[in-house]
């Protein structure tokens, strides 16, 4: 934890070494907001009436649905809602340019400036920006007004609230960005209007090149010149490109800058994530007018099939884990320091690689994935359901993440759908349709489509560069151990393939528990012992460790979530799936199951400490150790018999006899003459069985 904090703090310090923006304006918008939630009338002198009452003083980021989309089955507010700010703008913005940047907003948006529509958007997790400056009064209090409507459409992906709820609401942070008439340009799809690129990427150099689209809002070219400078980490200059040049007034224009660096210090993952930036600068008669800095971490990814994932030239574990962005009570509305603490136990378990699943997620988030080394997989909500009515927006929402997400060096793939099936024909020509989108779009990224099927000739399935597949074996389909035989297979028949699984696991309620455990279970509502996730775990990550086929694998998923249809445990609206549970509270034994097996920090860990209640007498112990070999005590006595199990820190003692009340566990190890231990008590009142027997599912599942 210290390493993280520690590298938070030299990313923090290397851009406040950074000249302050020169020539733009860049305003928190997220105070002083009304808000008023539907459902509006249609007769017009109820809505009226409703209007002009009864507002509510909200701060963004906001949504409407932090409630109710994660305490009851189908039963949330699915509609419209308007938020509206009164804002003073003075004199001084006569002669400039004025945009509103929205971070995120569910799921549609309008946008109206003293009556007038400035902007439209379609899809709740993309950025976009309105230009408002020939709307405003300056020097005079002006009128925002935003529509939003989170109601599931056809034409919108995702189509449906099936696999997760989008949260109604401006739930992301909100800018005023005010620049001169010449800019950098800002409704690119609210893009930084700055795009990097590398080729030939070695310890020896790099070929770096800057791309940067310019507007000029005046009626005549404008003499300019655009300087374009590498900086290192400590905000030394490294190298720097200046063009001059007349910028027509007629469309965007686009220049370039090219640069040869020489031994740069590569972008190593968690190893060693080292960022350059890139400062662009916009000059008019000797005076910057316009400035955009933007990341880079000189690196190259590469995949081979069959053999794995490769950084730098160097192959490089993917621990994977995914991620929804929600919180319990505060829904999809949060701030900096919910993203860090979510960060910061994905660096702890010892993740590499995070899949943020199933739509584009906050920038600040990609920013600090960018510094922390964590490698991302990116992807659109085009999820679970198909209209035949969502390709434009679907190939919309892919161009918009590919533009605003294009510089950061963390990003490794673009995600074309997930679970997405009937009518086969069509997905799969709209899925070719978005490879060829994103390779248009960035060359040099890889793109992944994933479906449920465990087979890899399934048509949707084989328009990407990665073919992803998620497996639930003993929880929705089949036994625990099937996932061997099906890797097996997929080696023996399709060794070509770059093949990831995407998704695996198991629903875990820390409230349920039990020792009788099979090889599946029913993956049903009632009953999730997190012991049941604890096996699937330990058996399908070894399994996984010893199949380099397997390039990455991204289990799902690291936080519980809320799922509006679902029931699980009892709990209405939620996914139990989490090594966390979903107020960010109680960290599950897988949890430190991965932590063991992936993190370098020691691990001592003795599992089942919430199974208090035994249902067995003659019972099993396991331990978790990263420092080595652990002595293992029962009431004070030291057991003897320990077994190996599946990996190198898995530790079992197999047939333990438990006295008749409270029983106390401790285990020791010590490492490098540092001691570690863990104390845990049990309770033995008599034989008992708790839950339901398990039925096996022998159907393939496929996704909801």
């Amino acid at each position: 934890m210290n390493r993280f904090f520690f590298i938070l703090s030299a990313f923090l310090c290397a851009f406040l070494l950074t000249p302050p923006v020169q020539g733009r304006e860049v305003l928190s918008f997220n105070t002083d907001w009304q808000f008023k939630k539907g459902p509006f009338s249609s007769e017009a002198m109820q809505a009226a009436q409703k209007w002009n009452s009864g507002w509510e003083k909200v701060e963004i980021p906001h949504t409407w649905n932090a409630k109710d989309m994660q305490v009851r089955i189908n039963d949330f507010y699915e509609g419209v809602g308007y938020y509206r700010k009164t804002y003073f703008f003075p004199d001084t913005l006569q002669g400039k340019r004025a945009f509103l940047r929205f971070e995120g907003v569910g799921a549609c948006s309008e946008v109206y400036v003293n009556g007038n529509l400035v902007g439209t958007h379609k899809g709740g997790y993309s950025a976009f920006a309105c230009e408002i400056g020939t709307a405003i009064k300056p020097g005079a209090n002006n009128e925002i007004i935003v529509k939003v409507d989170n109601t599931a459409r056809p034409d919108v992906i995702p189509v449906n609230h099936g696999l997760f709820g989008v949260y109604g609401g401006i739930y992301r942070p909100v800018w005023l960005i005010i620049t001169e008439k010449n800019n950098i340009t800002v409704t690119d799809c609210a893009s930084s209007g700055v795009y990097i690129t590398q080729k030939n990427v070695s310890k020896q150099q790099a070929d770096i090149t800057v791309k940067v689209k310019l507007d000029n809002a005046t009626l005549q070219p404008v003499s300019l010149k655009l300087e374009n400078t590498i900086y290192n980490q400590v905000g030394k200059k490294v190298s720097s490109d200046t063009k001059s040049f007349d910028l027509t007034p007629q469309g965007s224009q686009t220049y370039f800058s090219t640069f040869t660096m020489k031994q740069p210090h590569l972008w190593q993952g968690r190893k060693d994530p080292y960022l350059y930036k890139v400062v662009s600068r916009l000059i008019k008669d000797g005076k910057v007018i316009d400035e955009v800095t933007q990341p880079l971490g000189v690196r190259k990814y590469e995949i081979v099939a069959g053999k794995g994932f490769y950084l730098n030239g160097e192959r490089y574990p993917m621990y994977g884990v995914t991620r929804h962005q929600d919180w319990w009570g505060l829904g999809s509305a949060l701030k900096n320091e919910n993203h860090d603490s979510d960060l910061a136990m994905i660096m702890d378990v010892g993740a590499t690689t995070v899949r943020f699943a199933h739509y584009q997620q906050s920038e600040y988030l990609y920013s600090r994935c960018d510094s922390l080394g964590l490698i991302i997989w990116a992807e659109i909500p085009f999820v679970n359901r198909v209209t035949g009515k969502e390709a434009e927006n679907a190939q919309t929402q892919l161009r918009e993440m590919i533009r605003q997400s294009f510089n950061h060096p963390s990003i490794y793939v673009w995600g074309l759908h997930n679970e997405v099936y009937q009518p086969h024909e069509y997905t799969s020509s709209l899925t070719q349709s978005l490879h060829d989108l994103a390779k248009t779009e960035d060359p040099d990224r890889f793109t992944v489509s994933v479906n449920g099927y465990g087979h890899a000739e399934h048509p949707v399935n084989m328009n990407a560069d990665i073919q992803g597949m998620n497996r639930y074996f003993g929880w929705y389909e089949k036994k625990i151990g099937d996932i061997k035989p099906w890797v097996e297979g997929l080696e023996k028949e399709y060794p070509y393939q770059k093949l990831m699984l995407s998704e695996y696991g198991a629903d875990a309620s820390t409230a349920q528990q039990t020792e009788y455990l099979d090889e599946y279970s029913t993956g049903g509502d009632s009953f999730c012992p997190e012991t049941f996730q604890t096996k699937m775990h330990e058996y399908q990550w070894s399994v996984i460790a010893s199949h380099p086929y397997i390039i990455a694998s991204y289990l799902w998923n690291m936080f519980d979530f809320a799922v509006p249809s679902w029931t699980r445990a009892g709990i209405p609206a939620r996914n139990l799936k989490g090594l966390v549970t979903f107020d960010r509270k109680i960290k599950k034994d897988s949890y430190f199951w991965y932590k063991a097996n992936w993190s370098k920090e020691p691990v001592l860990y003795l599992t089942q400490r919430r199974n208090t209640n035994r249902e067995k007498q003659v019972t099993s112990i396991t331990v978790y150790s990263n420092v080595g070999t652990p002595k293992v005590y029962l009431n004070g006595k030291e057991l003897t018999g320990i077994k190996q199990g599946y990996t190198p820190v898995h530790y079992i003692f197999y047939k333990v006899t438990l006295a008749n009340g409270k029983n106390t566990l401790k285990a020791v190890s010590v490492k490098n003459g540092k001691s570690y231990e863990d104390i845990i008590e049990w309770n033995y009142t008599g034989e008992k069985k708790r839950g339901d027997d398990a039925t096996e599912n022998v159907e393939e599942h496929a996704g909801f």
